[in-house]
C-alpha cells in the first residue's frame, strides 16, 4: 500500500477521545474536592482495584465495611455514634471517586490500544501517550497512598498526600490538553521572547497555587482566619505567628496561618502576571494569543473572587467546588496559552505521512 498523508478523521476521533478523557479527570477533581469537603475519602479502608468496584449489596456487606471503618482513628475521635445510614452518605462519595478513577483508565485504555491497533499515530505522539496511562496507573497508587496516611495515626489524609495526587491528577489533564492542542494545525504565532517567557511562567505559578490550595485544604486552611484582605488581624501577620515552628521551612506545610498566607499572596501574583500577560499581548498585536490572554486574566478575576468568597463564607461546598472548578479552568487556559505561543515543531511531526488503513 502507498503511504499517504493521514485523512483528518482519524486525528479527529484522537482528539475527541482525548477531549472527553480531560473531561472525566475534571470532573474526578471536583468529585474528589467533594469527597475531601464532606470528609468521605477513608470511609473505605481497603484498596482492591478490581473488587472494589462493586459496592456492599446486602445488609451484612454494609455492616462488614462500617465496622472496619469503626477501626480506625478518623471514626473513633470524630464520628464516634455515627449511624449506618451516615457511613452509607460517606461511604458512596469516596465509592464513586474510586469508581470514576477506574472508569478513566478503562476509558483512556481501550480505545488507546485501537488506535494503536488501527495506526496513523507517529511516534512521539504514542510515546506521549504512553507517558500520560503510566501517569494514570501511578495516580492510582498515589490515591492509596494518600488514603494509607490517615487509617493509622491521624484522623485525615496527609496534606502532603493529598496535595501530591491532585498536582499529579492535574499535571494528567495539562498533559492532555497540550496533546489535544498538538494534535490540531495551527500558524505559527509571531510573539516576542517576553510573551512566551511570562506564559511559561504563569502555567508554573498556577501549578504552585494548586499545591497551596491543596494544602490549605488538607489543613482545613480556609475555615481559619475567615476576614479577607487582613488575615490574622493583618495585611502580613507577624513573624512570629508565621514562622514559629521549627525547622522553618515545616511552616510552608503544617502552619495554618502561613499556609493559608501564602496561598493569599500566591494569588495575588498570579493575579497581577496575568493582567501584566494581557497588557503585554493586546499592546503587541499577538492576534490569538492576546485573545488567550485576556480570557486567562479574566478566569484568575473570577478564581480570586471565588476564593476570597469561599473564605468569607467559611468553605461552603458550593462555593468551595466552584472555586475548584474554575481552578480547573485556569489551568487549561495557561497550558493552551503556553501551547498557543510555543513551537509548532510536534504539531508539524506528527503531519508526516503514515501507512492508513492497516493495524499498526
Amino acid at each position: 500500500m502507498t503511504p499517504i498523508s493521514a485523512p483528518s478523521n482519524p486525528r479527529r476521533a484522537v482528539r475527541w477521545w482525548l477531549i472527553s478523557v480531560a473531561a472525566l479527570i475534571a470532573l474526578m477533581v471536583l468529585v474528589g474536592g467533594a469527597t475531601r469537603l464532606t470528609e468521605s475519602g477513608l470511609s473505605i479502608v481497603e484498596w482492591k482495584p478490581v473488587t472494589g468496584s462493586v459496592p456492599p449489596l446486602s445488609e451484612a456487606a454494609w455492616i462488614e465495611a462500617f465496622e472496619a471503618y469503626k477501626k480506625i482513628p478518623q471514626y473513633r475521635e470524630l464520628n464516634s455514634g455515627m449511624s449506618l445510614s451516615e457511613f452509607k452518605e460517606i461511604f458512596w462519595w469516596e465509592w464513586s471517586h474510586r469508581l470514576l478513577g477506574r472508569f478513566i483508565g478503562v476509558a483512556y485504555l481501550l480505545p488507546f490500544l485501537f488506535f494503536l491497533w488501527r495506526g496513523g499515530l507517529s511516534a512521539e505522539l504514542k510515546r506521549r501517550l504512553w507517558l500520560l496511562f503510566a501517569l494514570g496507573g501511578l495516580q492510582g497508587a498515589v490515591g492509596w497512598w494518600m488514603v494509607a496516611s490517615g487509617l493509622t495515626g491521624r484522623v485525615e489524609v496527609s496534606q502532603y498526600r493529598l496535595a501530591t495526587h491532585l498536582v499529579l491528577a492535574l499535571l494528567i489533564f495539562a498533559g492532555i490538553v497540550w496533546t489535544v492542542r498538538r494534535l490540531k494545525e495551527r500558524p505559527q504565532i509571531a510573539a516576542s521572547a517576553r510573551l512566551r517567557f511570562t506564559s511559561a511562567v504563569l502555567l508554573v505559578v498556577t501549578f504552585v497555587q494548586i499545591y497551596f490550595g491543596a494544602l490549605v485544604a488538607g489543613l482545613r486552611a480556609g475555615r481559619a482566619y475567615n476576614t479577607w484582605p487582613q488575615i490574622d488581624g493583618a495585611f502580613i501577620p507577624s513573624a512570629e505567628r508565621l514562622w514559629f515552628e521549627t525547622p522553618w521551612w515545616r511552616n510552608m506545610f503544617d502552619n495554618v496561618l502561613t499556609v493559608q498566607f501564602e496561598h493569599r499572596m500566591t494569588a495575588y501574583a498570579l493575579f497581577a502576571l496575568a493582567a501584566l500577560h494581557a497588557i503585554d499581548a493586546v499592546r503587541s498585536r499577538a492576534g490569538a494569543a492576546a485573545s488567550g490572554a485576556l480570557w486567562l486574566f479574566a478566569a484568575v478575576s473570577l478564581q480570586a473572587v471565588l476564593g476570597i468568597l469561599t473564605l468569607l463564607n467559611q468553605v461552603p461546598i458550593d462555593l468551595a467546588l466552584s472555586h475548584q472548578a474554575v481552578a480547573i479552568v485556569v489551568l487549561m487556559l495557561a497550558v493552551m496559552q503556553v501551547e498557543r505561543l510555543g513551537s509548532r515543531q510536534s504539531a508539524q511531526a506528527q503531519s508526516r505521512a503514515v501507512p492508513v488503513g492497516q493495524p499498526g
